[in-house]
């Protein structure tokens, strides 16, 4: 790397990490301030309430990365203009094209880092965050959905009228054994309750009913144990479970919700697409950034700094409704959804560095 090099990265990267460490702190200070009451409320100790905040502090750097990452190419790019810095280094025959590369070296290397840590820190760290949240600032949690219907193998389904998450209790359950359409077994009880001890399921008031060609064999009994691809899991708060499951379990959760036919699957498919996604707005903002804040400006590097602000603020509005409309399958194709705000600030990149002085 040369002098040059060096030099820009340093203002880059050390920007990068004043301004989230400024922006962070406010955060905390505001969100400590709105949830203060519930902490005294529920009586929660300051060892917990300290954990919380060191697990929501990588939480909310991921989620401010490209922001963040736009505003500090905004702010170096835009001085080194103001000092007459970047036509001092294209005079001297280096190209506009080379004078970036440090900055991609920057929104390269923190992309990197922010895949990683999307993917296997911070659904480690979100897994005390989101349950902390759940018990001491929202309100508890009641399983109240009715006529459940859940596909546990290839050929094995479960229905129930109804379930009871504070009991692991549920009542009026089915299970059907249907293979190539036709029904080989079927078994009724009348509850199914969880057995914390050997993990299992205890089927009681049963009776099965098993077809072979033109005869049924009928059994019943008392209590039955059984092992099922369900769990209590299954059926607590999963407000915002995507954000708690690493890479690899988030791949099979939607193995395991494709499998069952679940409704929700696409907002977990929804989440391993923006994961890939996130690094690449980095590196399109950093690229937008340089180009609206090397000229320049006679109104001084403020208004060049508040352009960035207002650029970031519309990627930020474009990215949550791109997210929504995916999850709202508004798109058939939701990858395309949550690709789009990178596709048109891209495009808006390509036409902005045209007019650049090279």
């Amino acid at each position: 790397m040369k002098k040059l090099d060096v030099y820009i990265l340093k203002k880059f990267l050390g920007s990068f990490i004043f301004v989230m460490s400024i922006l962070i702190f406010i955060i905390i200070i505001i969100d400590f301030t709105e949830k203060n009451d519930n902490f005294i409320k529920n009586d929660v100790a300051s060892e917990e309430i300290l954990h919380y905040f060191l697990t929501y502090i990588p939480y909310m750097a991921s989620f401010l990365t490209p922001i963040i990452v736009f505003i500090a190419t905004v702010f170096v790019t835009a001085k080194l203009a103001a000092k007459t810095e970047i036509v001092a280094i294209l005079a001297s025959g280096v190209s506009f094209k080379r004078f970036m590369l440090p900055y991609f070296m920057g929104a390269v290397l923190i992309g990197f880092v922010s895949f990683l840590a999307n993917s296997y820190l911070i659904p480690e760290t979100n897994k005390f965050r989101i349950a902390f949240e759940l018990q001491y600032v929202k309100k508890a949690f009641y399983f109240n959905d009715r006529n459940i219907h859940i596909r546990v193998a290839p050929d094995l389904y479960i229905y129930m009228d109804r379930y009871n998450n504070q009991g692991n209790v549920g009542y009026n359950i089915t299970l059907e054994q249907i293979e190539n359409g036709i029904l080989n077994e079927k078994l009724y009880a009348r509850t199914m309750k969880w057995d914390t001890t050997g993990h299992k399921w205890r089927l009681n008031r049963w009776n099965r009913r098993v077809f072979k060609e033109a005869d049924e064999m009928i059994y019943s009994g008392d209590a039955m144990d059984t092992v099922l691809n369900v769990s209590p899991v299954d059926f607590e708060n999963q407000e915002r479970l995507w954000e708690t499951l690493t890479m690899s379990e988030l791949n099979d959760h939607i193995d395991q919700q494709t499998l069952r036919g679940s409704a929700d699957v696409d907002i977990y498919k929804i989440e391993k697409y923006i994961r890939f996604m996130s690094p690449f707005s980095v590196v399109i903002l950093t690229f937008i950034g340089i180009i609206v804040s090397s000229k320049k400006s006679r109104q001084g590097t403020g208004v060049q700094i508040a352009l960035g602000f207002l650029i970031a603020f519309l990627f930020v509005i474009a990215f949550m409704l791109s997210r929504a409309l995916a999850e709202a399958n508004a798109f058939n194709n939701p990858l395309l959804a949550v690709w789009m705000p990178n596709i048109i600030f891209g495009l808006i990149g390509v036409v902005l560095y045209r007019t650049v002085p090279r």
